[in-house]
C-alpha cells in the first residue's frame, strides 16, 4: 500500500530532477552562505534549560493549513527573541508550504540560533542546498532511506560542516545510528499513517545510546509533557503546530517557556 510518506518521497525525487536543471551544484556552492561556519544545535540543547526547537510551518498533510500567510523573517526572529534553543524551517513546498528560500530568509534574521533544514532528504544534492541556505543541521529520516544511504549522507553532511539529526519512528530504525549522527530524534508522528502518539518517545528513550543528544518531535503541547520527557533523557523538543496555529507564534512560545520554567 502506498503511504503518504511514499508519495512525499516520490514527489521530492521528481521535484529535484527539475531543480537540478535549474540550479547546478556549482552554483549552489558559490553562494555566500555555503562557506559560513555553522552553529551547533547539539551544544545549544546541552546548554539550554528548556530545549525548545520552534518550527516554522505553514501547513501539513494531516492538518492542512496551519498558518498560511506566515512569513519566516517575522516568525523566526520572534522565536529567537523569546527563548528558542533552535529553529526548524520547512523546505518542502507541495506538502508543507515551505521552500529553501524560507530557510534562507530565516537564516538572515537569526543572529545566533541554530537552524534545522526540515526536509525529506532523498539525494545528497539536498545537503549542499541546505548548507547554501544557511542551515546548521540537516534532517535525515530513517524511513526515507536505506541504512547505507543514510550513513553516506550523514558522512557527506559532516564533511560540509553540518550537524545531523537522525529521525526514527520505531525501535527497528535505531540501527540507523552511526558515527556521523549528532542528534537522534524520535518523531511521535508515524509518517506512514500520520498518527501521533507521544508515548513513542517514552518507549524508545532507554534504547537510544546515552552519548547521543535525544529530541522528541511532534505532538507536544503541554509543559508537563516536556518535563516528563526530560526525566527520561530528552534534551530537545521540536514543536511546530502548537505555536504556528496561534496568531503570534513567538508569543505562544514565550508563554509556553514561562509555564515550563515557573
Amino acid at each position: 500500500m502506498t503511504t503518504i510518506l511514499d508519495k512525499i518521497c516520490e514527489n521530492k525525487r521528481n521535484e529535484l530532477s527539475a531543480l537540478k536543471r535549474q540550479l547546478t551544484l556549482t552554483e549552489i556552492r558559490d553562494r555566500e552562505l555555503f562557506v559560513r561556519p555553522c552553529f551547533s544545535l547539539k551544544q545549544s540543547l546541552f546548554d539550554s534549560a528548556t530545549g525548545i526547537i520552534s518550527e516554522f510551518k505553514r501547513r501539513s498533510p494531516s492538518k492542512g493549513d496551519i498558518h498560511p500567510g506566515a512569513e519566516p523573517e517575522v516568525v523566526v526572529a520572534g522565536y529567537e527573541q523569546n527563548g528558542a534553543s533552535g529553529v526548524s524551517c520547512l523546505a518542502d513546498k507541495d506538502f508543507f508550504g515551505g521552500s529553501p528560500d524560507d530557510v534562507m530568509k530565516a537564516r538572515k534574521v537569526l543572529t545566533h540560533t541554530p537552524l534545522l533544514y526540515k526536509e525529506f532528504v532523498v539525494d545528497d544534492y539536498q545537503l549542499s542546498l541546505a548548507k547554501s541556505c544557511g542551515a546548521d543541521v540537516v534532517l535525515l529520516i530513517a524511513a526515507c532511506l536505506d541504512r547505507n544511504q543514510l550513513a553516506e549522507y550523514a558522512h557527506c553532511a559532516k564533511e560540509l560542516g553540518l550537524e545531523t539529526l537522525l529521525e526514527v519512528h520505531s525501535g527497528d530504525e535505531l540501527d540507523y545510528i552511526n558515527d556521523f549522527i549528532d542528534i537522534v530524534g524520535v518523531n511521535n508522528r508515524n509518517l506512514k499513517i500520520f498518527k501521533t502518539d507521544v508515548q513513542t518517545s517514552f518507549d524508545l528513550a532507554a534504547d537510544i545510546p546515552s552519548d547521543f543528544v535525544k529530541i522528541s518531535e511532534s505532538g507536544i503541547s503541554k509543559p508537563e509533557t516536556v518535563l516528563e520527557l526530560r526525566k527520561v533523557g530528552f534534551r530537545g523538543f521540536l514543536m511546530g503546530e502548537n505555536f504556528m496555529k496561534e496568531s503570534d507564534p513567538a508569543v505562544a512560545l514565550r508563554q509556553f517557556i514561562q509555564e515550563l520554567t515557573k
